[in-house]
């Protein structure tokens, strides 16, 4: 009973290794580790619950920023997919191109993406179907890319394109964006305006 006990756990720091110390309920039960044992482990302080159906190893080194991972699994799908992508002031933020630093976390999942409780207020949904090519890898979550991310906020209209050109600029600077995607953005209105800023500091 302890050999098994103990491979369970392996098996769960192996997961919660790969997400910064992080799990779900589902990938502990998948793991070995029976539903009913949950509030045992947390009330002996081995894990931390920090939503509903989320906890963290207690003992397990704090991330830089533990909540991008946090409602990075919040976002799983039924086949345990994070479906949700940082993007629009998060993704400026988490890329460095602004010290804009917004009091919500932006998310973009996809247009059918549903949850049966309430949506947490820390969050604030976009919706958009992204393609690959939208995305990249940051801090272990997903985050929009620069050129992405910089059209998503043109598109809402909340930031001032003051920032948005210093944006642009930085990106440019950094080698994120290039002439030659700069190029490829087709034209329509918004396309053009970002064309305009970016004209600007060519």
């Amino acid at each position: 009973m302890a050999r098994l006990y103990k491979q369970a756990a392996r098996r769960l720091y192996e997961t919660a290794q790969s997400q910064q110390g992080f799990f779900t309920t589902k990938q502990a039960i998948r793991g070995g580790l029976a539903e009913k044992t949950h509030a045992y482990h947390v009330k002996a302080g081995n894990w931390i619950r920090v939503h509903r159906g989320i906890y963290r190893l207690a003992d397990f080194p704090p991330a830089e920023r533990p909540d991008l991972m946090l409602w990075y699994l919040w976002s799983q799908n039924r086949r345990e997919i994070p479906e949700g992508t940082y993007s629009h002031e998060t993704a400026l933020s988490l890329h460095e191109l602004s010290d804009i630093m917004p009091s919500k976390l932006h998310m973009t999942v996809p247009k059918k993406f549903r949850r049966n409780s309430q949506i947490p207020e820390i969050l604030v949904l976009h919706r958009a179907d992204l393609n690959e090519g939208d995305v990249q890898d940051a801090h272990g979550v997903k985050v929009t890319r620069p050129l992405r991310t910089i059209l998503d906020l043109l598109e809402t209209g909340r930031v001032d394109k003051r920032h948005i050109g210093q944006a642009i600029e930085e990106a440019l600077r950094r080698g994120l964006i290039s002439k030659q995607q700069i190029d490829s953005v087709p034209h329509d209105k918004l396309q053009d305006s970002f064309r305009e800023l970016a004209g600007q500091r060519l």
